[in-house]
Parts: C-alpha cells; sequence; structure tokens
C-alpha cells in the first residue's frame, strides 16, 4: 500500500495511542463531575489546553474551546462571532473550505454581506483588493492559512496588518505540522485546528479565540468548555491532540525539509514520465507535502479508481466535498475550465512517505495515463 492522502486524513501515531490508552478506561470519568475521577479528567483537559497554547505561543493570552472537528471550529469561529456583534459584513475568499463557505451562505440568508476575495491564477488573493473590501461593518476576515485542495498558502502576517478593527479567523486545519502556529506573530484572533491533520485521533477539532473575542455558542446544552460548547468533553481524544500537535511542532523542520526535497523529486519525475502535466497552484508559496496537478486527455475519478486498484491511495481534493459530481471551486477560482479542473488529481505526502514510494506511485500512474489515453 501506498498512501498519498495524507491532507484528508493521517495515521495516529503510537505515541498519541499510547498517551490516549489510559483515559479509556483508568481515568474515565466525566469531566463535569464533582469528585476525584471527574476532577482528573478535568485536570487533564486543562493541562491538554496549555500544551497546545504553548505550540501556538498563546500562553496567557486567549482560550481554547475543544469541538469534534476543524469543521465545528470554523462553524463555532464563524456563527459565533456574528451572534455576538452587531456588525453584519464578512470578508472570506472564494476557495475555502465548504466548512466556510456553507457558513456564509446561511448567514447571508441571514442578513450578512458576504464579500468573497477572487484569486489570481496561482492561488493568492490580492492584498490591496483585502484592504479595500474591509469597511467599519466588517466583523471577521476568515481566510485559510494553506488551501486543503492545492496547497497553497496565504500571507496571514500581511493580511493580519490590513484587517483594521476586524478579527481574523484562520483555518489552520492543512497548516499545522508543517508551518509555524504563532498567533501571536502572525496576527491571529481565531484559529482553528482539527487532530486528524497531525497524527492524532480524528473526531477532534479545537478553536483558539484571544481574550479580545467575544463569542456565542453554536450548540446550547450545559456550561462545558467556558459555555461555548455543551456536551461532554472527548478527554482521550483531547489528551491525544495536545500530544500529536507537540510532536508535530516538535518536528515540523526537519519534516518540512524532508517533504520539500520529496516534493521537488516526485515534481521532476512526474514532468519526465507524464507528458503533458500542469502544476496547479504557485509552484513555491504551497506546502511541501501537496501536488495537485492537471493530466490532459484523462479523468481525475478514472485515474483514482486504477489507483486504488493497484493499492495507491490518492483523492482528487477536499474530502469533505469528494462525492459531489462537479469540477472543484478551487480548480474553477483558479480560471481552469471543467475540462481541466476534472482532470486534476492531488497527491499528498506524510512525514513517513519515501522517495521509493514516490517512484513506484508515480511509474503506476504513468501507466495508466497512457493506457487511458489510448482508450
Amino acid at each position: 500500500m501506498i498512501y498519498l492522502d495524507h491532507a484528508a486524513a493521517t495515521p495516529i501515531r503510537k505515541e498519541v495511542l499510547k498517551e490516549m490508552q489510559p483515559y479509556f478506561s483508568k481515568f474515565f470519568g466525566n469531566p463535569s463531575s464533582a469528585h476525584t475521577l471527574g476532577e482528573e479528567s478535568k485536570a487533564a483537559i486543562e493541562e491538554a489546553s496549555e500544551d497546545i497554547k504553548k505550540v501556538i505561543n498563546a500562553a496567557g493570552n486567549g482560550k481554547i474551546i475543544f469541538t469534534s472537528s476543524g469543521t465545528e471550529s470554523i462553524n463555532l469561529a464563524l456563527l459565533g462571532v456574528a451572534r455576538a456583534t452587531n456588525k453584519r459584513h464578512i470578508i472570506t475568499t472564494k476557495i475555502e473550505h465548504p466548512a466556510v463557505l456553507e457558513t456564509c451562505a446561511y448567514l447571508k440568508k441571514h442578513g450578512f454581506k458576504i464579500t468573497y476575495l477572487d484569486v489570481d491564477e496561482l492561488g493568492q488573493i490580492d492584498l490591496e483588493e483585502l484592504e479595500k473590501a474591509v469597511k467599519k461593518k466588517t466583523a471577521l476576515i476568515s481566510i485559510h492559512y494553506a488551501n486543503s485542495e492545492i496547497g497553497v498558502i496565504q500571507n496571514i502576517r500581511e493580511i493580519s496588518r490590513r484587517k483594521q478593527n476586524a478579527l481574523l479567523h484562520v483555518d489552520a486545519c492543512q497548516a499545522s505540522g508543517l508551518l509555524s502556529l504563532d498567533v501571536k506573530k502572525l496576527g491571529i484572533d481565531l484559529l482553528s485546528l482539527n487532530a486528524g491533520k497531525v497524527y492524532g485521533p480524528k473526531g477532534v477539532g479545537l478553536l483558539y479565540a484571544g481574550y479580545n473575542v467575544d463569542l456565542k455558542p453554536v450548540i446550547y446544552g450545559g456550561s462545558q468548555e467556558l459555555g461555548l460548547r455543551a456536551g461532554t468533553e472527548n478527554v482521550p481524544s483531547i489528551v491525544g491532540f495536545a500530544k500529536a500537535l507537540e510532536l508535530a511542532e516538535e518536528e515540523r523542520e526537519d519534516t518540512s525539509d524532508k517533504l520539500e526535497k520529496l516534493q521537488d523529486y516526485s515534481l521532476k519525475l512526474l514532468a519526465k514520465q507524464i507528458p503533458n502535466i500542469r502544476l496547479n497552484g504557485h509552484p513555491t508559496e504551497r506546502l511541501p507535502n501537496n501536488l495537485n496537478f492537471q493530466i490532459d486527455g484523462v479523468e481525475a475519478d478514472n485515474v483514482l479508481n486504477y489507483l486504488s486498484d493497484q493499492k495507491i491511495y490518492a483523492s482528487a481534493g477536499s474530502a469533505c466535498k469528494s462525492n459531489k459530481q462537479e469540477p472543484s471551486h478551487v480548480l474553477k477560482a483558479l480560471g481552469l475550465d471543467d475540462e481541466d479542473a476534472i482532470s486534476s488529481i492531488r497527491l499528498s505526502m506524510g512525514k513517513d512517505t519515501t522517495k521509493e514510494e514516490m517512484k513506484e506511485a508515480i511509474g503506476t500512474l504513468s501507466k495508466i495515463v497512457k493506457t487511458l489515453r489510448k482508450l
């Protein structure tokens, strides 16, 4: 098996699983219970929160709200701010994750004005266009750190400098473990993350919110998570998330260096073995594990099915919309026509992906493309 879909999900690390195990059976108390067993669970959550604050450089300057996913974190950021302010304007981009775009569509139906920024053919926004879009009534700017489909990185620090009095929410789910998450240096007010992208457990995410951010809850019930996310906390997964993020940060520079070299090697091999392919997105301002490219004369779904038959697993874009039979909104925003968009696939490598695996995968891909082009 060769797994090249790390942008969709990563396998859980053995160190993370070991950290989680005691909280399934030994320290299983409800964190809201008043007895010692419950207090131990509550203490584990508090410790995980502090460990994560160290990773994102938010110690003493904000709150962590644990959620079920990156999608829920994004919903809490957008809806939570919208319900807590009288400002009725939000700025985002045309290439955001569906969690952002669908939430913005909901808010638009309820009286909010949404500005959708264009991107250039390489997938980056125009900073001057952003600056012009910010108004006194702008409550929130929501822009991802790195795109889940094409891996293109946005200049968050420069975006922050242009936010004026608006809050800045950053979806950093794809960036974690590969880019710095320093919220102070980047100027981030709200940050969404999920554990499934950093070799942690699936089904847990978080929202960081600075102390200057006023939020209203999206889920109602108990007083858990500072009253912002009702429901009994998933203690094992929260503990695992903190461990996974801590390990990812410790290894981030080495992992990025390795993946940059592997990305360069793979691009050269693709160009050599498969005629008429084109990289989608910025050639350098992109995540080091991402290769998204068009293959003339074939459809991505057919290619991916044949790869899967050979136990090589890749994708055509975001897992959250992979069941939709339509061209990617991200690729369309770059200016690709339908034919080019549906001929694009994504290979997303992981920290343990090897040169040998990429050589085998690209060799197999080359044979598949050759066969499909003949047909």
